[in-house]
């Protein structure tokens, strides 16, 4: 007989991360959100996103990125916020958009730093040549969150089947 309430396994819980918090981790955030919702996985996957820089705390997403998103049925939400300490210990992986945010996040997260990994990881294209990070789109034309789009939705795809088959984080 199986028991009233079934324990179900604690949510996976994915952090991305960029400089700002307005372009690409919102973007990765809105793009996983769909993918997610599609799969009826809300249940098992929480998602977040942040960035290592303070300058854009409080503000929504970049309006250039939410409408390239939403011309693709994607919505960006939410608020820009900084990476703090204690997301190290709530999230399971940490989803750098670049090298640089990857360092930071490293340096950052001390122990946890294990958690860290490039979002294009996950897309076995780039991992193959070697083109790990999304460019930021903040100071190019809109052509810029198009290719980020683009980017981003490989990657996170590619995360959620080894998310699915047991493999991430």
């Amino acid at each position: 007989m199986a028991a009233e309430h079934e324990r179900r396994p604690a949510p996976t819980r994915l952090l991305f991360v960029c400089l700002g918090n307005i372009c690409r981790s919102p973007t990765a955030e809105g793009v996983m959100r769909a993918l997610i919702a599609r799969e009826g996985l809300e249940e098992e996957i929480e998602i977040d996103s942040a960035g290592t820089g303070a300058w854009h705390v409080g503000s929504p997403p970049d309006a250039r990125a939410s409408a390239a998103a939403q011309a693709r049925g994607v919505t960006l939400s939410g608020r820009a916020r900084q990476v703090t300490a204690g997301d190290f210990e709530r999230f399971e992986l940490v989803l750098a958009m670049d090298r640089a945010n990857e360092r930071e996040l490293r340096r950052l997260g001390g122990a946890a730093a294990g958690k860290v990994r490039l979002l294009r990881e996950f897309d076995p294209e780039s991992r193959a040549r070697g083109e790990l990070d999304v460019p930021d789109p903040y100071y190019g034309g809109e052509d810029g969150f198009e290719e980020v789009l683009d980017l981003v939705w490989a990657a996170c795809e590619g995360l959620l089947g080894e998310i699915r088959a047991g493999g991430a984080p």
